[in-house]
């Protein structure tokens, strides 16, 4: 008989992360986030229990009290720490180990050898390799009896429709594991076309009458001018009027961010979601062919939440409320896919 596998998820967010891993079969029990904009997404539609707690907080005994009323099955520990203390797009000497952040993954390990659950998974930006905090992180994981696997991924070779690199880490007491690293190449990617050449075409301020969250962000008239002028793939360089040169662009330091008041591409995968992919100001985040920036349903999307996904009753919160929810998400195509790895693991025992 197939054993199943228990899952709780720390820094739950929006229920990405918890999402995949159901998709692939395994009973995600509890979310942990300490936003409490995280509480309505992630109960609506993960149907697991939400803790409004911040991590620290935690004990090891409050999570294994939640395995314990599934004995029989596999414990999973998940989860991905706040990434900005690890992002690229940081700048040297901001953050490091004086913010706050930074511990949240000694938080992770204290939780996991408390409670030692027969798998553990987290995921991260691919900057906290680096960080002395990660490989103090797996040797406490290995002198605990874990297998511990960990590789910077591409999420479009696991079908994400966007240009998204996560390092992943999967640790096991029960024997090896291997972090999936996904099949597709380049030239099979899914595409922006894919996923959101279907939806019911808006205006810049419009919204969907028929979903409430397929809604963009105003245009000033000069933004409006400035994507009017853009091409698909292209960049500001491509302007022919100078006018409409932001004073960045003029600064020898803009040279460097080309994709800014850009379009997307339909036959590419998009780029990276941030938190303000909806601002069609603070990357390549233009429409492919509409005058307009993406739409929060568009975003949610192309993070590879299904159609439908709910994240405010109603979907009437704030704009920058549900694009931090969408942006800061794990893409459920990478929890999926880990979950899978360790379904595969469990059968090999």
């Amino acid at each position: 008989m197939a054993r199943t596998i228990a899952a709780i998820d720390l820094f739950c967010g929006a229920g990405g992360l918890s999402l995949g891993l159901r998709q692939s079969g395994i009973n995600v029990l509890a979310g942990y986030d300490l936003d409490p904009a995280c509480r309505y997404p992630y109960s609506h539609n993960i149907n697991a229990d939400f803790f409004l707690s911040d991590v620290k907080d935690v004990s090891g005994n409050h999570l294994q009290q939640l395995w314990n009323k599934h004995p029989q099955d596999v414990r999973l520990l998940a989860g991905c720490a706040p990434c900005q203390p690890f992002s690229t797009m940081r700048k040297r000497g901001q953050g490091g180990s004086s913010d706050p952040r930074w511990r949240l993954l000694e938080e992770f390990e204290r939780l996991a050898l408390e409670t030692l659950p027969e798998f553990v998974t987290m995921e991260n930006v691919p900057g906290l390799s680096a960080s002395p905090v990660f490989s103090a992180f797996i040797a406490g994981l290995e002198k605990a009896g874990y297998h511990v696997s960990y590789s910077v991924i591409d999420l479009r070779r696991l079908g994400l429709a966007q240009s998204r690199r996560r390092l992943v880490l999967m640790a096991s007491r029960l024997g090896a594991v291997s972090v999936p690293e996904g099949d597709l190449e380049q030239g099979n990617y899914t595409s922006v076309a894919d996923v959101i050449g279907g939806l019911t075409p808006i205006d810049a301020g419009g919204t969907d009458g028929h979903d409430p969250l397929h809604r963009s962000a105003r245009l000033s008239a000069l933004n409006l001018r400035r994507i009017q002028a853009s091409i698909p793939g292209g960049t500001w360089r491509d302007w022919e009027d100078k006018k409409l040169l932001a004073a960045c662009h003029k600064k020898s330091s803009g040279k460097f961010y080309a994709s800014v008041y850009g379009r997307m591409r339909w036959d590419e995968p998009a780029p990276t979601i941030t938190t303000q992919f909806f601002n069609y100001g603070t990357g390549r985040f233009g429409h492919p062919s509409q005058d307009r920036a993406l739409s929060l349903r568009e975003g949610a999307l192309l993070q590879g939440f299904p159609q439908g996904y709910s994240f405010a009753p109603g979907e009437m919160a704030a704009t920058d409320q549900i694009g931090r929810l969408i942006g800061n998400a794990v893409p459920p195509v990478l929890g999926k896919a880990v979950g899978e790895a360790f379904q595969a693991s469990l059968l090999a025992v």
